[in-house]
């Protein structure tokens, strides 16, 4: 349990840290543990307020001190609460998913246009969001995805940081990955779509509705696509 407890901190610490708007993920953490910004604020000593400017953009980045502090109370905080995340965390680092066809972390982060020409892209939506980085992307086999992970297991998609691609094979209309991360706290950067052969709108509303962009794959097989991502490593 403490080496779970470990990793997720660091793995918190590094998104907020790696992400173009830290407030946002400190946010979307903070409801993952089912935490109040009130009980955040007396753990750490500060006015509620403070954190409630840092969630919302309207004070700067928050240091690296401060960052750490946020974490560790946020796991103190579950930890008094029975450590219902961190146990959730230490059962997803015991299962590796057969679901997961490939999940890396660039060195460097690629820009979302560079990830999607090279699995033959079309944006869907957000089509002003080309430059936005990413840092690692997820292969998913949608069929066993739902075959076999719970809610929880969602979160083993995400690698180190939620500043990623999720990579969506095997589905016919995108519309049951899109549902997945409608109801999930944690977002991914991006969205792509791999062996659709007739796009439910519905998917497509989903992405805009989070402002998440979408991107259709037209490599023709998942190998080559797996193949075309590989490249990007150098």
């Amino acid at each position: 349990m403490e080496a779970a407890k470990e990793l997720l901190m660091k793995r918190i610490i590094g998104e907020i840290i790696l992400s173009n708007e830290p407030g946002e993920i400190m946010r979307r953490w903070r409801e993952i543990f089912g935490i109040t910004q009130l009980e955040i604020s007396e753990k750490m000593g500060i006015s509620p307020s403070v954190i409630s400017d840092y969630e919302g953009g309207r004070r700067r980045s928050p240091g690296a001190l401060f960052i750490k502090k946020f974490v560790v109370g946020l796991v103190a905080i579950d930890s008094l609460h029975g450590g219902r995340v961190i146990r959730q965390f230490s059962s997803i680092m015991r299962t590796t998913s057969d679901a997961i066809i490939d999940l890396y972390e660039f060195p460097s982060p690629f820009s979302l246009s560079e990830v999607s020409q090279a699995v033959d892209g079309e944006f869907l939506t957000c089509t002003s969001c080309s430059d936005k980085k990413i840092l690692g992307y997820t292969v998913v086999d949608s069929i066993r995805a739902i075959l076999s992970m719970s809610g929880a297991d969602f979160y083993q998609l995400m690698g180190s940081t939620a500043e990623r691609a999720l990579i969506f094979t095997k589905t016919s209309t995108g519309r049951s990955p899109m549902v997945a991360v409608r109801v999930t706290p944690l977002k991914p950067a991006a969205i792509i779509l791999h062996g659709v052969t007739r796009l439910d709108r519905i998917a497509v509303e989903l992405a805009k509705a989070e402002n998440i962009p979408m991107v259709l794959s037209k490599k023709e097989t998942v190998e080559e696509l797996v193949k075309s991502l590989h490249a990007l490593r150098g």
